[in-house]
């Protein structure tokens, strides 16, 4: 996996203050997409041991309370992100008590295979669905398009 740029303190991708990755390699390419840097699974740098071992430290900073992780892209639940991201929920889960998850994918719920739900079984809140330019609202909170779903899963 590769990642695109981490933010150790965020408060706009989810609630309060959170740590924030944004992965390498989307499939989707939804026109209009804010992000587009992030398609290419080349883009950005080797998400490393040391990168996940930081995301962890600063998660249970005391300095700065984060609420928990925020996970996008790109796309976490691309193919060849899936290890990579289902190891690190794994260690949010383990190390990181009180923290949740939150995951921003084009894939939707009910099709997500069972690699990717492996993932999404982990997390506290996925936002679904492909960015749809012609339902694009700045209005709508968490997501872009009305199409997108948040699902509060745990």
């Amino acid at each position: 996996m590769r990642c695109h740029q981490y933010y150790p303190v965020d408060i706009v991708n989810g609630p309060g203050t959170r740590c924030t990755l944004f992965v390498s390699g989307c499939v989707h390419e939804c026109p209009g997409c804010y992000n587009k840097s992030t398609w290419r699974l080349n883009s950005g740098t080797a998400f490393t041991q040391e990168m996940e071992d930081r995301i962890i430290n600063d998660l249970n900073d005391t300095r700065i309370r984060r609420q928990g992780l925020s996970l996008s892209g790109g796309d976490p639940l691309h193919p060849q992100n899936i290890a990579d991201v289902l190891k690190l929920v794994q260690r949010v889960r383990a190390e990181c008590p009180g923290k949740d998850i939150w995951l921003w994918t084009g894939y939707k719920l009910g099709e997500l295979t069972a690699a990717q739900r492996e993932v999404v079984d982990l997390i506290n809140v996925l936002i679904d669905g492909k960015f749809v330019q012609d339902l694009k609202d700045p209005a709508l909170i968490w997501r872009g398009s009305s199409n997108q779903v948040v699902h509060h899963l745990r």
